[in-house]
């Protein structure tokens, strides 16, 4: 567990050229909206792993870390329980374009909590489910199909053939 850290002053560290260093931070991470649902942390912090790197002109920058969610499975609405694994890069060039400049970074302050919640974000699967071969809620009454998967309702009759139905053959 390392120290809780929002922004961190990398021109502070005072590295040279091809000098690198490794933190241990908490960075907080809130909860936030995916699909209509609300997911949250377990903990409002993540521990991440934050490497500095001093490249000839600027910087390199990665930040990884491990995020458990709480929060709804998209298909059945039961408990997800997923865990997102974040590996996230940013290089900060000045002078090298817009591509080499990290918006996360200025004057030397480098955002953590814009950047892990938009890694966050990037890293999470298309769908959040409870488990892979998860069948979800029937469309008809709303059941888990997880729990019953013979669950079936009779089909309906086609309303074009209702008229047909009214018909009297003496």
């Amino acid at each position: 567990m390392g120290q809780r850290t929002e922004i961190f002053d990398v021109d502070k560290l005072g590295l040279s050229s091809g000098e690198g260093r490794r933190f241990e931070l908490d960075v907080p991470v809130g909860g936030f909206e995916f699909g209509g649902q609300r997911y949250e942390l377990p903990s409002e912090v993540v521990d991440a792993r934050l490497n500095v790197d001093h490249t000839t002109a600027g910087y390199s920058l990665r930040l990884r870390f491990d995020a458990e969610l709480a929060g709804p499975c998209m298909r059945c609405l039961e408990d997800a329980g997923h865990v997102v694994h974040v590996d996230a890069r940013e290089i900060d060039q000045p002078g090298g374009g817009e591509d080499l400049r990290s918006p996360y970074l200025e004057e030397g302050r480098l955002d953590l909590t814009a950047w892990a919640r938009d890694a966050l974000a990037l890293a999470l699967p298309t769908q959040i489910v409870c488990r892979e071969d998860c069948r979800g809620l029937c469309s008809v009454c709303g059941a888990n199909l997880n729990d019953d998967p013979e669950h079936a309702h009779e089909a309906e009759p086609d309303p074009r053939w209702a008229a047909l139905r009214e018909l009297k053959l003496d």
